[in-house]
């Protein structure tokens, strides 16, 4: 008997990994707070563990389950008709003459609820960040305070940074889905900061598993004052810095445009101090008139 148990829980063990991946999308919209908890294994340094485990968290109820099954199975049929029209709802010869769209505009607290920010709190760290809709609501203002303090906790050496990033998107049933960039070559910006320089973001979930670090960045460096500014990034820009890859100027790193995920804006320039960036939209452009494939001096080996 205990041999048999033995075995039943080492076989559950082996195959939690593979059974939660076949059960997530059908009950992802009910647990998926509660399984990403469940297999994070996280926790700040010097907190204390949750009394309470997630599956005592979880809140089932079979009027809930079936409204989230109606509500899953009309987006579902959203997204077919969408996919049977052509890419993103339009007709292919639409797709193919679009030249500018916009991603991102902040009008509302609903537009404001597609992002979240974070800051060196998670870490122990002091910083402190806020996003709220901007004067008249015609813009996001993540504004707050960086603070480079490090935490006494033996664990952490470096701290102080405030982010934004937006949510991944998700389709019916909690698929996972990715931004189709590929039509376009440019980010297109209307942004008005304070004078301090900003990292932009792109976060991608690239098919091998030796990219899934890969993370792209660029500098923005915003000039201050009343006035709003219009910043166009080539992707042909866009750095990679990832864990154990390095792009050098013999081996370019190009950005899959088809992988995107989520796009984000941090700032950690190490200043101690108060800080703010609003932003108007966030668009996409496909400047035909740029012809740059690599934005850095490329060398000949000789």
């Amino acid at each position: 008997m205990a041999l048999t148990v033995g075995l039943l829980t080492s076989a559950y063990v082996r195959d939690g990994c593979c059974r939660y991946k076949v059960l997530h999308p059908l009950l992802g919209p009910l647990l998926s707070n509660s399984m990403s908890k469940l297999y994070s294994s996280y926790r700040r340094p010097g907190s204390q563990p949750e009394e309470k485990t997630s599956w005592e968290k979880v809140d089932l109820s079979l009027k809930k389950s079936i409204d989230v099954f109606k509500t899953q199975l009309n987006l579902l049929k959203e997204e077919t008709r969408d996919h049977l029209t052509g890419p993103g709802g339009h007709t292919f010869s639409q797709y193919l003459l679009e030249q500018t769209k916009v991603l991102w505009a902040f009008r509302s607290q609903e537009d404001l609820n597609k992002w979240v920010v974070s800051s060196d709190v998670e870490i122990g760290g002091k910083s402190e960040v806020y996003l709220k809709l901007g004067r008249n609501n015609q813009a996001a203002l993540l504004y707050g305070t960086l603070n480079t303090e490090v935490p006494h906790d033996g664990e952490t050496k470096y701290s102080g940074y405030c982010s934004m990033r937006s949510k991944p998107p998700l389709g019916s049933f909690a698929r996972k889905k990715y931004y189709d960039w590929s039509n376009f070559n440019s980010l297109y910006l209307r942004v008005r900061g304070d004078g301090r320089p900003w990292m932009v973001n792109i976060y991608t979930d690239p098919y091998f598993s030796h990219n899934k670090d890969d993370l792209y960045n660029y500098f923005m460096f915003t000039r201050g004052g009343p006035y709003w500014e219009e910043i166009k990034i080539p992707f042909s820009k866009f750095f990679l810095s990832s864990r154990g890859r390095v792009q050098d100027s013999q081996h370019p790193v190009w950005l899959d445009k088809a992988s995107f995920l989520t796009l984000g804006f941090t700032i950690g320039d190490k200043v101690d101090g108060p800080f703010q960036l609003e932003i108007d939209f966030i668009g996409l452009l496909n400047d035909r008139a740029h012809t740059e494939e690599f934005a850095y001096e490329m060398y000949e080996k000789r």
